[in-house]
């Protein structure tokens, strides 16, 4: 039997049942753990709602899902426009007054006098839904008449299709409203000052705190001063020239609104580095730079990727040690005008070098030396690997670290000086699998079978990838470096399978570039190398090998052809011909089947 309902039982949310997890329990008063479907001896029929009479759908305590106060299922009246047909998983708002909340404040409407989210005409939604409702084709709203005799109410969640005609003649002019007294929104700002006046003096901060987020969203959405209206103008160019969406540019207005809520000098640049710290507050990054940087409005003092890897490997590192490194990181990376004169090196050869040390340097550290002067040319050879390219790459980032720091004063004695280099082994190139090579060029996804086309078929490398600009191919011709390459029939034909690709997912897109994504189709700049490749199973230089490996035992090694084919200098060139004295390696080669050159 089916235990007998209780009176007057307290309407709470109500537990799990113990059996499934899933229903909620079948009485709170008195307790009943179970649902009706698993109480012992059961499964039992639910009784009929006590409100009412149904018997589907059964709740708890006697109800169903549609009259059970706590019911995730029980609508309600929308809290902003009250509009029925709401739930109280989604805080009784409908999707209209979800968005209008974040982009509005709050505010007394000038027509119906309810506290709400008030709007660009200082009218809640309400008020804006029955002026709409009563609007006369070609007319403008009139807000004061439409809500002079009260609002017409509506479901929740549905969208009205709005009737077009041509635009009438103008009418007599009424009376406008009455000027609200609350601070104005973005969407309510005065006229765009034409010029700024920007302070070079900035408020230092004495104790820095964590602002509360309620109370700088409610400012950030009052927010209206002259950088906000300065900047609508370059972001509403900005948003047609690279084809932003929407939802895009109104992140870009709120990170703006945001900053200058934030800032602790109202009338001074704005940091890059205050930018980045907007993710907290669900702001826009990239997209915020761009402009402020087009208003000429941004000190930009990004750290460089390098720098922040060099952070890294070197926070726990004495202090000494590590102003010593930084002096030496500084002239890698901007090189040096006075002796020893050196020029700036690629970041990514300074990350080598940084990676390469970074074992050594650590280890001296743990070892309780807080100085490079202390280390003798002893400690360097115990630190060094037994072999390998682990050992020639470690010696020559040492060498480069001790000799800036003995030529700037830094160190007492060099001790690399006189100590021999380790030559780094030669890597043979190897063939690839066919089979793998042949499922990527058929890959669903249109920029991996194309990058992996352009790889396969032409050795291109990662960077010249995703450097190729759009008009780089013309007539089926790829134009690279001064070379003029005829592109193989299987390149074309996923080369404009992409551009069919591209044009439909990114129609409004003006970033010059071949293979962009969902990040870089706003903006101009390239994707990077490493796109498409994550979602890939091959890497390029692999690839790209195989491919120049190839076409050497195809020709017999023609050194010129080679050369002039790939782009290649001397010692890359001997480096693939020398794959012609390895016997094993050529017939591994005749062995694995459609290993000749592709196109």
């Amino acid at each position: 039997m089916s235990p007998a309902p209780g009176e007057n039982a307290p309407l709470r949310s109500p537990p799990k049942c113990t059996g499934c997890q899933v229903n909620p329990a079948a009485w709170t008063k008195p307790r009943v753990d179970f649902c009706y479907d698993c109480l012992p001896g059961g499964p039992f029929t639910p009784p009929p709602c006590s409100k009412c009479a149904t018997g589907n759908n059964y709740f708890s305590q006697g109800m169903c899902r549609r009259c059970h106060p706590r019911s995730p299922h029980k609508p309600g009246s929308c809290k902003g426009c009250l509009a029925w047909g709401v739930y109280p998983p989604h805080n009784w708002m409908c999707w209209s007054c979800r968005w209008w909340q974040s982009h509005y404040p709050q505010s007394v409407c000038d027509y119906c006098r309810r506290e709400s989210p008030v709007g660009e005409q200082g009218a809640c939604r309400l008020c804006l839904e029955q002026a709409r409702m009563l609007q006369e084709p070609g007319r403008a709203l009139d807000l004061a008449e439409a809500n002079a005799h009260g609002q017409q109410l509506y479901f929740a969640n549905m969208h009205f299709q709005r009737r077009r005609t041509r635009r009438l003649e103008p009418g007599p002019r009424k009376r406008p409203p009455k000027p609200r007294k609350t601070p104005g929104g973005w969407g309510r700002p005065g006229p765009a000052p034409s010029t700024l006046t920007v302070s070079p003096w900035f408020q230092t901060v004495l104790i820095d705190m964590p602002p509360d987020a309620e109370v700088l969203r409610r400012r950030a959405l009052a927010e209206d001063s002259e950088l906000t209206r300065y900047c609508a103008a370059i972001v509403r160019e900005h948003a047609e020239r690279f084809g932003w969406s929407k939802r895009q540019r109104n992140d870009v207005i709120r990170s703006l609104r945001l900053l200058q809520t934030l800032r602790d000098t109202p009338a001074a640049k704005i940091r890059a580095s205050d930018v980045l710290q907007l993710p907290r507050y669900d702001g826009n990054i990239v997209s915020t730079i761009d402009v402020l940087a087009a208003a000429d409005l941004l000190i930009d003092d990004r750290p460089r990727p390098i720098e922040t890897y060099f952070t890294n490997k070197t926070s726990d590192l004495p202090p000494v040690m590590r102003q010593q490194l930084e002096v030496w990181l500084t002239i890698m990376i901007d090189g040096a005008t006075t002796a020893p004169r050196q020029r700036a090196r690629d970041p990514l050869t300074v990350r080598v070098h940084v990676r390469a040390i970074a074992p050594a340097i650590t280890a001296w550290a743990e070892a309780g030396h807080q100085s490079l002067a202390e280390i003798t040319a002893a400690q360097v050879r115990a630190a060094l690997p037994e072999n390998g390219s682990q050992r020639a790459l470690m010696e020559r980032g040492l060498r480069s670290l001790f000799k800036n720091l003995k030529a700037r004063k830094l160190i007492f004695a060099n001790p690399m000086r006189g100590m021999k280099g380790t030559a780094l082994n030669p890597t043979v190139p190897l063939p690839m699998d066919t089979a793998l090579v042949r499922q990527e060029l058929n890959s669903a996804n249109p920029a991996v079978a194309l990058a992996v086309a352009l790889v396969a078929f032409h050795a291109l490398t990662a960077k010249e990838v995703s450097e190729l600009l759009l008009t780089d191919t013309v007539d089926g011709k790829l134009r690279l470096n001064g070379r003029s390459i005829p592109l193989a029939q299987p390149v074309r034909d996923r080369l404009a399978r992409w551009l069919d690709h591209r044009s439909r997912t990114w129609p409004n897109s003006r970033n010059p570039h071949l293979l962009i994504h969902q990040k870089s189709a706003p903006r101009l700049l390239a994707a990077s190398r490493r796109y498409p490749w994550k979602q890939c199973a091959i890497r390029p230089q692999a690839l790209r090998e195989d491919r120049i490996l190839a076409e050497v035992h195809a020709t017999g090694g023609d050194a010129r052809r080679i050369s002039d084919l790939f782009g290649l200098g001397i010692e890359s060139t001997n480096r693939y011909l020398d794959t012609l004295e390895h016997a094993d390696l050529a017939a591994a080669r005749e062995d694995v089947p459609g290993t000749s050159p592709p196109g």
